[in-house]
C-alpha cells in the first residue's frame, strides 16, 4: 500500500471535497481517501500494483479540479538531490529543473509546461479578487442608475424604477438590467457553470450546480419575459436580472472573503516553513561553497558559524559550540554539543563553528516531518464529521425537490408564476450545504494548527475528537513525571561545609561510569568546582566506591562512598544519622555515606527529581474532572514519594515494562476513556492500547514517536493543554453543526413560503459560511 498526498484545486466548498473523494474512492485499488477542502489537500491510500497517482490525478482533473503531487511533506526533495515534478510526477534532478516558490515550498519542475499547469490554478485564485470587484462594481453601477433615473423622472409617478428613462423613451429599464448583469451572470458565474456542467456529467450534486439552476433560472426567466412579451402572464416590472447578478456577487465574495480569513488560520504550516534554513555552506572537492540549503545530500560535510542556522539533521565531525534548540524541543537555553553528538536542522548556533555530516536533508529533516505530520492532520478527518458528510450527501438532492415542490404549489395551488419562480431560486440558494460541509475540517485545521504553533503535534483530528473524552490520563514515571536523570538533592554534613563536601565525593566519582556519579560530576562541572586527584580508585559492586584523594596542601586522604551496606563492611556505626536516612529514603531518593579517613562526614541523597510543573499539572487535571494515574518499575515506598510530591492520587508500583499495557486495559474495562503519557519508546504497546497515546518526545525523532499526540518540548503542562485544545476545538464543531443546521432548518420554509427575497437568500448563504470560518478562526485567540 502507498500512502500519497495531492494537492487539490478550484474546489468550490466542502462538497466539492465529498464528491473527489466518493470518485477517488470508486477507483479499484484505492483503500482510503480523504479530501480537505480547507487545507486543498487529498490523502490517498492505494495499491501501488493496482493503481498509480497519477491516475488518481486523472480522475480528480475530469471531475473539473487540477490536482497535482505533494511529495516528500510538500518541499518535493528528497536524500539524493533529485525531486518529483508536482505536474507529471517525474523524478528530476534538482540541479537540471525549474524552481518557483510557492506559500514558502520550492517546487521543481521538469519544463515550463508543467511550470504553467502548477501556476494556472495558483494565477486563478489571484484573479478571483478581480472577478468580486467586477461583479461588485457591476452591482453598484445598476443601484446607482436606479438612483439616477429615479432623480431624472418626475415626482409623483409610480413605479418609476420601471418607467422609460427620459432621453431614451424606447430603452427601458429591463433591457438596462440585460446589457449590465449578462456579462456578471456569464462572467462572474463561468466557474459555478463549468462546475455545475462536470457535475451533471459525472452525475453528481454539488454547490456549483444549485447556484447555477438559481441564477440560471432567474435569468432565463427574466430574459423571456423581456424579449418575448406576451409569452407569459407577467409584466416587465416582474425580471429579476439583479436578483441573479447580485446572487453572483454575493457568493464570490462570500468565497473570497473565506479563503482569507482560512488563509490565516492555516498560519502555522508557514510559520514553520519560515523556520527552514535558505542557504549552506558545504565542502565539495575540497573546496567551502555556498549553496542553496535544499541541494545538501546525504552525507555531504557541512560548516556552519556562529550566529547561523543549522541546513539539515546530522552529526557533528569536528569543533564544538552551543546550539539554540529552541524551536524543536521548547529548552530554553542553549545545549553543548561536540564531536559524535547530534544536531537537528533549522536551529541556531551560537557560540563556535563546526563541521557537520549530513544524515537528513529536505524533507526527512525533523523539521519537515514535523511539517507533514501537522499537514496530515489537518486534512483529515474527525468521526463526528461523518454525521455532516451523511447529511450533505442526501442534502442536495432533497433540496432540488424542495425548490421544485415550492415552484409547482406557487404556480399551480396559488397561481403566482412569479412568486414561484421566486421560491424556486431562493430554496436553491439558501440551502447550499456550504456552512455545514466546513463546520469540521475548518475547526479541525485551526485546532491542530493551534497546536502545533504550541508545540503539541497531532496526527489526525480523531485524536482532537477522542482526547475530549478522556476522563483518565496514565503518566510514566520516568523521564515524563520526572526528568529521567539523577541529580543531587540533599547534602547533610556532619563535618565540613556543604562545598566541601560535595568537592570530596565529586573527587572520588570522577573515575566512575555509575549515572549516579555522572550526575555529580556534570553538577560540578556546572558549579566550576576543581576535583582532587584521585588515585587507588576502585568500584565496589552494588555497595560504592572508595580512593585516595591528593588534597591541595599535597596530603593524601582515604575516602569511601556508598550504601549502608558498604558502611557495614567499614564496621562503622549508622545509628547516629539512620533518622536522617531513613527520612530520605522516605521520599524515595537514594542515599549514599561520605566516609574520609574511615569517620562518617555526611549522607548525600540523589533522586529523579519531578519536573517542576508536575504538581500545578496535576492539580489542573484533577480540577477538569480527570483522574490520574502513576505508573513506574519503583517499589512502592519510592513511588509513593514521587506520587506526594507530585499530586497523583492513584498508583501503580513494580509494574514490569511488558505489564504496562494490561494495566491500561484494566483502566479500559472499568469503563473509562484512558489517554497514556509516556516517553513514545519503551512504553509504545501502552500507547497503542490506550484511547489517546500522548508520547513526549523532542529532537529529530519527533516524526517516530507512537503516540496520536507528541509534546515536542517535553513540557508535562503541554499533556493537561492538550486536553482544553480538544475540549475547544469539538466545542467549536458543535457550535459550527449547530449554527449550519439550525441556519438551513429555518431558511428553506421561509423561502419556500416567499417569505426569503433571493437576493436576501444570496446574502445569507454567504454569511452562513463566513460565520463558521470566522468561529472556527476564533479558536486562535483562545486562552488554553
Amino acid at each position: 500500500m502507498t500512502k500519497q498526498k495531492f494537492k487539490i484545486k478550484g474546489m468550490h466548498c466542502a462538497s466539492c471535497a465529498l464528491n473527489i473523494a466518493k470518485k477517488i474512492k470508486e477507483l479499484g485499488g484505492v483503500e482510503t481517501a480523504e479530501v480537505s477542502y480547507s487545507t486543498e489537500q487529498a490523502l490517498v491510500n492505494f495499491d501501488s500494483e493496482k493503481i498509480t497517482g497519477q491516475k488518481v490525478i486523472e480522475t480528480v482533473n475530469s471531475l473539473g479540479y487540477k490536482a497535482f503531487f505533494d511529495t516528500d511533506g510538500g518541499d518535493g526533495g528528497n536524500s539524493n538531490g533529485f525531486a518529483v515534478d508536482p505536474v507529471c510526477g517525474m523524478r528530476i534532478d534538482k540541479k537540471n529543473a525549474i524552481s518557483k516558490t510557492f506559500d514558502g515550498r520550492t517546487r521543481y519542475f521538469c519544463s515550463e509546461k508543467c511550470l504553467e499547469t502548477f501556476e494556472s490554478p495558483e494565477k486563478e485564485l489571484k484573479t478571483m479578487k478581480r472577478r468580486v470587484a467586477v461583479a461588485l462594481s457591476g452591482v453598484l453601477f445598476i443601484a446607482a442608475l436606479r438612483v439616477f433615473a429615479t432623480l431624472t423622472l418626475a415626482a409623483g409617478v409610480t413605479l418609476i424604477t420601471w418607467a422609460p428613462i427620459p432621453f431614451l423613451p424606447w430603452f427601458t429599464w429591463g433591457y438596462w438590467l440585460f446589457i449590465l448583469t449578462t456579462p456578471i451572470q456569464f462572467i462572474g458565474g463561468w466557474t459555478f457553470y463549468k462546475g455545475a456542467y462536470r457535475a451533471i456529467k459525472n452525475r453528481i450534486m454539488n454547490m456549483d450546480f444549485l447556484i447555477s439552476m438559481g441564477t440560471l433560472t432567474a435569468w432565463a426567466f427574466s430574459s423571456v419575459v423581456l424579449f418575448f412579451p406576451g409569452l407569459l402572464p407577467i409584466k416587465e416590472k416582474d425580471v429579476y436580472f439583479e436578483v441573479s447578478a447580485v446572487i453572483i456577487a454575493f457568493v464570490l465574495l462570500g468565497k473570497f472573503m473565506e479563503d482569507y480569513v482560512k488563509k490565516k488560520s492555516s498560519a502555522a504550516i508557514r510559520k514553520l516553513l519560515d523556520l527552514k534554513p535558505k542557504t549552506a555552506r558545504v565542502e565539495r572537492e575540497g573546496k567551502a561553497i555556498e549553496i542553496s540549503a535544499e541541494e545538501i545530500m546525504t552525507g555531504e560535510i557541512v560548516i556552519v558559524r556562529p550566529g547561523e542556522q543549522i541546513p539539515a539533521d546530522g552529526v557533528i565531525i569536528e569543533g564544538e559550540s552551543e546550539i539554540n534548540e529552541a524551536m524543536i524541543t521548547g529548552e530554553s537555553l542553549p545545549v553543548a554539543k561536540k564531536a559524535g553528538d547530534k544536531v537537528i536542522g533549522a536551529t541556531v548556533n551560537q557560540t563556535g563553528s563546526f563541521r557537520f555530516k549530513a544524515t537528513k536533508v529536505g524533507s526527512e529533516t525533523a523539521l519537515m516531518q514535523i511539517v507533514k505530520m501537522v499537514e496530515e492532520a489537518q486534512s483529515s478527518s474527525a468521526p463526528i464529521q461523518k454525521l455532516a458528510d451523511k447529511a450533505s450527501a442526501y442534502f442536495v438532492p432533497a433540496v432540488i425537490a424542495a425548490a421544485l415542490l415550492s415552484f409547482f404549489i406557487w404556480w399551480l395551488i396559488v397561481g403566482n408564476l412569479t412568486a414561484a419562480i421566486l421560491a424556486f431560486v431562493a430554496v436553491l440558494i439558501i440551502s447550499c450545504p456550504c456552512a455545514l460541509g466546513i463546520a469540521t475540517p475548518t475547526a479541525l485545521m485551526v485546532g491542530v494548527g493551534r497546536g502545533a504553533e504550541a508545540g503539541i503535534l497531532i496526527r489526525s483530528g480523531e485524536y482532537l475528537e477522542r482526547i475530549e473524552k478522556i476522563n483518565t490520563m496514565v503518566f510514566d514515571k520516568t523521564g515524563t513525571i520526572t526528568r529521567g536523570q539523577p541529580e543531587l538533592t540533599d547534602i547533610l554534613a556532619f563535618e565540613n561545609d556543604q562545598k566541601e563536601i560535595f568537592k570530596i565525593a565529586s573527587s572520588l566519582e570522577q573515575n566512575s561510569e555509575h549515572p549516579l556519579s555522572k550526575a555529580m560530576l556534570k553538577k560540578a562541572k556546572k558549579e566550576n568546582i576543581e576535583l582532587y586527584k584521585l588515585k587507588d580508585f576502585k568500584a565496589i559492586a552494588g555497595k560504592g566506591l572508595k580512593g585516595i584523594l591528593i588534597l591541595d596542601n599535597g596530603e593524601e586522604t582515604q575516602a569511601h562512598l556508598g550504601n549502608k551496606s558498604l558502611m557495614r563492611d567499614l564496621g562503622l556505626d549508622l545509628s547516629p544519622h539512620i533518622e536522617d536516612i531513613g527520612k530520605l529514603e522516605n521520599q524515595g531518593k537514594t542515599v549514599m555515606i561520605l566516609v574520609v579517613q574511615n569517620k562518617i562526614k555526611a549522607v548525600l541523597a540523589m533522586a529523579d527529581v519531578i519536573k517542576e510543573e508536575a504538581g500545578d499539572v496535576f492539580r489542573d487535571l484533577e480540577s477538569a474532572g480527570i483522574e490520574t494515574w502513576m505508573l513506574t518499575g519503583d517499589n512502592q515506598k519510592t513511588a509513593e514519594a514521587i506520587a506526594r510530591q507530585a499530586g497523583i492520587k492513584n498508583i501503580m508500583a513494580e509494574i514490569l515494562p511488558g505489564q504496562k499495557l494490561d494495566k491500561i486495559r484494566e483502566l479500559q474495562s472499568a469503563g473509562k476513556k484512558v489517554a497514556m503519557v509516556g516517553d513514545g519508546i519503551n512504553d509504545a504497546p501502552a500507547l497503542a492500547q490506550s484511547d489517546v497515546g500522548i508520547a513526549i518526545g523532542s529532537g529529530s525523532d519527533i516524526a517516530k514517536e507512537t503516540g496520536g499526540i507528541i509534546l515536542v518540548k517535553n513540557d508535562l503542562r503541554d499533556a493537561a493543554i492538550s486536553i482544553k485544545l480538544g475540549r475547544l476545538t469539538m466545542k467549536k464543531i458543535r457550535q459550527n453543526l449547530f449554527w449550519a443546521f439550525a441556519y438551513n432548518a429555518a431558511a428553506i420554509p421561509l423561502a419556500a413560503f416567499g417569505l426569503l427575497n433571493p437576493v436576501i437568500a444570496a446574502a445569507a448563504m454567504a454569511l452562513s459560511s463566513l460565520t463558521v470560518v470566522v468561529n472556527s478562526a476564533l479558536l486562535k485567540k483562545a486562552k488554553i
